[in-house]
Formats: structure tokens, C-alpha cells, sequence
């Protein structure tokens, strides 16, 4: 399937890079002009940090439409092309300590972001000092993943990770990366009736959502992922904060996200109408949109 912001992505430099961060190698992709050729450029630079089983590409339909801003993104430890963290759990200090010392060594002062499970991981660590002028959080998970609209499906995958983490590896492997259940999250997640577009989703959930490093990896980081939410973290974050949230979302209901907003000392909220979790494939363009007003409008600040 055509990727509807090919001609979009190719109008970006990419360049790819690897920096040794919390014991492991992180693979990073810098999109726009590489810092290191424009040390002088006053653009804004944003640190993109993906959702669970995802990895940098799932983002990139944004990128593609932030053009002249540069975007820095990598994979979490244990996903694409990052190995996992040594020696240590992937739990929510564990990546929020890694976030820290990325921002700081790669892109001291850059905006973060963070979709899904990645707002989690940002707001915990710019809740924990790292030190950034804004925060956008896009599909911020707002509310605990177990009292969502879709609780039940919530618990079943409860039931799938542990029993691939728990069944003999090869089995549990075969699992955890079959096709038929990736497309059956891939359906439940898509709200698109655009048939060429949902194509595209699920092509792209096909490709990259089974790019985690091991089934050990995939099941800690997926037991911090509905352990946590964005609300213990908002209350300490006081830079000024743009949460981009779908009325559609089944994993944080808009009535939630709405509340979520209240929580943080100064925050706004954008709501995009007829999407679900999935903002950054199936409306990429209101998503930077609102990001770029957001950046404009803070400029001073």
C-alpha cells in the first residue's frame, strides 16, 4: 500500500545516528537539517518519543507535515533498532531516566513529545527534571488503561502478554508476534473509513509492530504501560504543556483527557474529532497543526 505522505517524508533530510544512553545503543533519526550542519539554527527542535510496540516510523506522518522544524526520534530501548537496557527492568524510571540523559546529551533544551505510552514516559521524566521549555503529549494516556471504554479488551491483552511471557519461549514468541492478533489490535485501534488509509495502518502495524527485542522486554514494558498514567506525573509539570487528544480514543476517553488537562499547571487541550488512538497515521495534519500554534503561540515563554 502507497504511504499517503511519502511525497511529504521525501521533502525531509533524515539522518540516522546511534549514541550510547543508559547502558544501551540508541538508534535516533534526525529529520530536517542535522543540528551538528546548523549548530545556529533558531528553529525549535522536538524530541519525539513513540508508544508501546511502535518504534520511530509510527511518527513520521507528523514529521512529515512539520516541516521546518527539526525532529529528533528514537527508538525506546528494546524496540526497533535500540537493544534493550542491560541489567536493568524496563519500567517507567528506567525510560524516564534514559529520556533524561537522551534529551540532554542530544538535544539539551528541545521540546519533547510524547505519543501514548511515550507520554507517559515524557511527562514522568519532565516531571523528574528534565529540563525542557514544553511538552506536547499527542494520545496522552490519561486515565488507567483498565477503566477505559474497551476495560475488557484491556484485560484480555493483560492475559495475552503474560501468557507470552510465561509459555515456552519459542510458543510465546509465535505469540506475541502472531499477524492475525497484530491486525486484530490493528482493527479495534483504526477509526478511519477511508479504506486506502486504513490499508496503510494496518500495513504499517504489520511491519513495525513486531520489532520488539524479546518477549521479557515486551511484557515489563507493557506491565508499566498500564501501571501508569500521565496523571501522577501532570501536577509537577509546570512548563507550559499541549495535549493533542481524540474524541474517539478508546484507551482514554475524551471526558477524561478533558479532566486530565485541569491537572497540569498550565496546559491546553485540542480535541480532533472522528479519531481515535491513532492520531498520528490517521490525522497527522491537525495534529501539527496544533503543534505548530502551540510553539508559535509560547514562543516568549
Amino acid at each position: 500500500m502507497p504511504n499517503p505522505y511519502a511525497s511529504l517524508l521525501a521533502e525531509v533530510p533524515v539522518t540516522r545516528r546511534e549514541i550510547e544512553i543508559g547502558g544501551t545503543r540508541t538508534a535516533y533519526w534526525v529529520y530536517g537539517d542535522d543540528a551538528d550542519t546548523a549548530p545556529a539554527d533558531p528553529r525549535p527542535t522536538i524530541v519525539a518519543v513513540h508508544g508501546f510496540r511502535g518504534e520511530h516510523h509510527g511518527l513520521e506522518p507528523v514529521v512529515a507535515h512539520l516541516r521546518g522544524i527539526r525532529v529528533i526520534s528514537p527508538d525506546l530501548p528494546g524496540f526497533g533498532e535500540t537493544p534493550p537496557f542491560a541489567g536493568q527492568p524496563h519500567d517507567l524510571d528506567g525510560y524516564a531516566r534514559w529520556l533524561r540523559a537522551f534529551v540532554e546529551v542530544v538535544a539539551p533544551d528541545a521540546v519533547v513529545l510524547g505519543h501514548s505510552f511515550g507520554s507517559i514516559v515524557a511527562s514522568a521524566a519532565v516531571a523528574q527534571g528534565l529540563a525542557t521549555p514544553k511538552l506536547i503529549l499527542v494520545n496522552p494516556i490519561g486515565a488507567p488503561a483498565l477503566e477505559g471504554p474497551r476495560g475488557i479488551l484491556t484485560r484480555l491483552a493483560v492475559f495475552y502478554y503474560l501468557a507470552g511471557a510465561r509459555l515456552p519461549r519459542r510458543l510465546g514468541d509465535a505469540l506475541l508476534r502472531n499477524g492475525l492478533i497484530v491486525r486484530v489490535m490493528s482493527n479495534a485501534m483504526a477509526k478511519t473509513r477511508d479504506p486506502d488509509l486504513r490499508r496503510f495502518v494496518h500495513e504499517q502495524h504489520d511491519e513495525y509492530f513486531s520489532r520488539f527485542a524479546d518477549r521479557d522486554v515486551l511484557h515489563e514494558a507493557f506491565v508499566t504501560s498500564v501501571s501508569h498514567d500521565v496523571r501522577e506525573s501532570a501536577p509537577r509539570i509546570t512548563q507550559p504543556t499541549l495535549l493533542i487528544a481524540a474524541e474517539k480514543d478508546d484507551i482514554t476517553p475524551i471526558e477524561a483527557e478533558r479532566h486530565l488537562a485541569t491537572l497540569f499547571p498550565d496546559a491546553r487541550l485540542v480535541e480532533i474529532p472522528d479519531v481515535g488512538h491513532l492520531i498520528h497515521y490517521e490525522t497527522p495534519q491537525a495534529a501539527a497543526s496544533a503543534i505548530r500554534d502551540f510553539l508559535r503561540e509560547t514562543a516568549g515563554r
